[in-house]
């Protein structure tokens, strides 16, 4: 076995996958990667099953060293500067680390969460048919809690393979919404007010709950109902009318009203709007949610159908020093030598 270590992270980085499910009934929250179809591309590109569990990396940046062998993995997800060796490493794409050789991730450009897939999936004890950490409930496996310095991975040595990548769609426009199951506890122009204005998500925010930060969002009868369930993407109004979008490490049941749900398809990308970026919420129907819904669901089983070897566009000083990158030269003062002119 190869050794993967971590030898600098930042907080909110865990291992995550497709989360855990059949338990909500007991007030057991799925977890799971905040980005589903980031993680996805990621275990694309090593072959392994779309929803196996991967590193989840937050905003900050992080470093990981090969260890007893070589590893192979895939980076997808928010964009950020990669390195191994002083070599730049693209997005949704995979790379060998050499024994001995360091993966430096930087700061996320554009997103929050970018997903480190590693060849052979990680190995853990599941926890309700899932390795997905959740650390307020101390669950997750091999570590039931954030990542931190010193923490090892037993992986598959890398095979010869050759390198491959990936190419996603980009999406963009407003966070679509299915309004409700409570969106009568407010006014008309409340909900005007709520699909009209700019939203951003608060540097308090974290896997279980985005706050929001924008117009104040007033009830008609109160913030008390009788809790009832929620799901991913349930936005929640409180009594200081500030929205919460519930998330991955959700609560399974809650007694506020919920204004909207945002739709599965777009729940990724909210997840991935960088703090203090403005966005708008859009509503459409259940219509519409279903179909972007199956849409979403192609898209995920498309990808190993996506996969490509990787082109190397590595620069090659050596093979410069050596190449004619002039052509025929020529002198400035000889005529005799320039092109077109007539001979002797």
């Amino acid at each position: 076995m190869s050794t993967l270590v971590v030898s600098q992270i930042g907080p909110a980085s865990s291992v995550q996958d497709g989360g855990r499910f059949g338990a909500q009934r007991y007030g057991l929250t799925p977890s799971g990667a905040m980005d589903k179809l980031s993680l996805a591309a990621a275990n694309s590109l090593v072959g392994n099953d779309l929803m196996a569990a991967a590193i989840e990396i937050g905003p900050f940046g992080a470093t990981f060293v090969a260890k007893s062998g070589a590893v192979r993995v895939a980076l997808s997800g928010a964009p950020r500067p990669a390195e191994v060796a002083k070599r730049p490493v693209e997005m949704n794409t995979s790379v060998t680390l050499n024994e001995g050789e360091k993966l430096t991730l930087g700061f996320a450009r554009g997103g929050s969460f970018s997903y480190l897939a590693i060849a052979g999936g990680i190995a853990g004890e599941p926890m309700f048919n899932s390795l997905s950490v959740n650390a307020r409930a101390g669950l997750g496996s091999p570590y039931p809690r954030p990542l931190q310095s010193g923490d090892e991975f037993e992986v598959t040595p890398a095979s010869q393979a050759p390198e491959m990548q990936i190419e996603l769609p980009k999406t963009s426009g407003a966070i679509r919404v299915v309004m409700g199951p409570q969106d009568d506890e407010f006014s008309d122009e409340m909900k005007a007010l709520f699909l009209d204005s700019d939203w951003k998500v608060s540097a308090t925010s974290d896997r279980m709950g985005y706050r929001l930060e924008g117009p104040v969002i007033r009830h008609l009868h109160g913030h008390n109902i009788v809790s009832d369930g929620t799901v991913e993407g349930s936005i929640q109004v409180p009594g200081n009318g500030s929205p919460i979008v519930l998330m991955s490490d959700r609560g399974t049941s809650g007694g506020y009203p919920k204004i909207a749900t945002v739709i599965t398809a777009d729940y990724g990308r909210l997840a991935q709007t960088p703090a203090g970026t403005p966005f708008r919420f859009k509503a459409v129907s259940m219509a519409e949610a279903q179909a972007e819904l199956r849409r979403y669901k192609d898209l995920l089983r498309s990808l190993p159908g996506r996969v490509t070897e990787l082109v190397s566009s590595e620069f090659n000083v050596d093979a410069l020093l050596t190449a004619n990158v002039a052509g025929h030269a020529v002198s400035a003062t000889d005529v005799g030598t320039w092109p077109g002119a007539a001979p002797d």
